[in-house]
């Protein structure tokens, strides 16, 4: 065991690395092109900038991500002593065997392209929200038809499909609507996706640890051109890519919970790793359902924008949250070492976080009305 820790360690700070150089080369490339394509974000009520910011960073971290893996599939496949066999045997072998593992990975980078070109068509001509909609759903179906669902620990099939289809739909939407200030979404992403790293280590599933390595590299290449003030944003097809790709890693968690793992974390490490957006994603439907507006109508009512009502400046708002994702996130990472019982109080301690952030923004905002 302690072979494979080190032997390992060096290939995820390996991918890490070279993900991390190339996205920061692309994102800047990527920045070039959309000035001179004129594909701009332009400030208006809903925006926080001054100044029209380049979009398409999501460009450069999905092309990023895929290119990376695919080009060191191809490379091991070539090499002498590797090869398809030892992938799926090595690294691969909690998706199943045989023709399992090729539907589930065509599956996954399917659903991956259809949300990525989703979102670049956004970018270009703002897509109705409905017709976004429509593509997510269509990629969390290609997802779940090939075999990749939540195991909901009962034989509903049918249920775990909707389940899968509905989470897939909602992270890829919360990314994206938390995606409203310089780094946020981006830097919520990172710290996500190593929450899930650390919380699937000690399981030793060495295809998700190096899938999220890439994935970090990949968006933290981005925010070193993204952090405020920003020079470029990653758009829809930025945001809704990270979303998707947490969202699936959270699904996959599912499969080898069953095998090494109690069950209780592939249930509660993707709530509490993923739990900022979904606490920005509940709380401004519900504030919208509350004022009878359209839960799909924008405003500036995310977390963010509450504390930055509260007094803070944009960019502390951003590393607030990004402590509270952290704090949050390390929940998650300590599920694996605790029973049920330490497992009940971890969650708790989140839920006590939020509930302490509610009380404070509930304390601010009364005493300004009554100035």
């Amino acid at each position: 065991m302690q072979n494979w820790y080190v032997n390992w360690y060096s290939i995820f700070a390996y991918a890490l690395g070279i993900s991390f150089a190339i996205s920061i080369l692309l994102t800047h490339v990527v920045r070039i092109l959309a000035i001179r394509w004129k594909i701009l974000d332009h400030p208006g009520e809903r925006k926080m900038q001054k100044e029209p910011v380049p979009l398409l960073g999501g460009v450069a971290i999905w092309v990023t991500f895929n290119l990376v893996i695919g080009v060191h599939v191809l490379a091991l496949i070539a090499m002498k002593g590797f090869g398809i066999e030892w992938i799926q045997l090595n690294v691969l072998s909690f998706l199943g065997s045989g023709t399992d593992v090729a539907y589930k990975l065509i599956g996954l980078f399917a659903g991956g392209v259809i949300i990525f070109i989703l979102g670049v068509v956004d970018d270009i001509v703002a897509l109705r929200p409905e017709m976004k909609l429509i593509g997510q759903i269509a990629a969390a179906l290609v997802l779940v038809l090939s075999g990749i669902q939540v195991d909901l620990l009962i034989d509903y099939p049918i249920l775990a499909a909707a389940v899968t289809m509905f989470w897939v739909v909602m992270m890829t939407n919360a990314m994206n609507f938390l995606d409203n200030m310089d780094g946020l979404s981006a830097g919520v992403s990172i710290v996500a996706s190593l929450s899930f790293f650390a919380c699937v280590l000690p399981s030793g599933q060495t295809f998700i640890c190096v899938l999220l390595m890439i994935f970090t590299g990949s968006v933290a290449g981005f925010l070193y051109h993204n952090f405020n003030p920003a020079r470029i944003f990653m758009g829809d097809a930025g945001a809704m890519f990270c979303g998707y790709i947490l969202a699936s890693v959270a699904v996959l968690g599912t499969f080898y919970a069953q095998e090494t793992t109690s069950s209780r974390i592939a249930m509660a490490a993707p709530l509490l790793a993923l739990s900022v957006p979904i606490f920005d994603t509940l709380s401004v439907v519900y504030i919208r359902w509350r004022r009878g507006e359209s839960i799909m109508k924008g405003d500036k009512r995310h977390f963010s924008h509450r504390l930055v009502e509260l007094g803070m400046k944009p960019h502390h708002a951003v590393e607030f949250i990004y402590l509270v994702g952290a704090v949050t996130g390390l929940g998650a990472a300590l599920l694996p070492h605790v029973d049920y019982a330490g497992t009940i109080i971890i969650i708790a301690q989140a839920l006590g976080v939020y509930c302490l952030i509610v009380l404070l923004m509930q304390a601010g905002r009364k005493r300004e009305n009554n100035r």
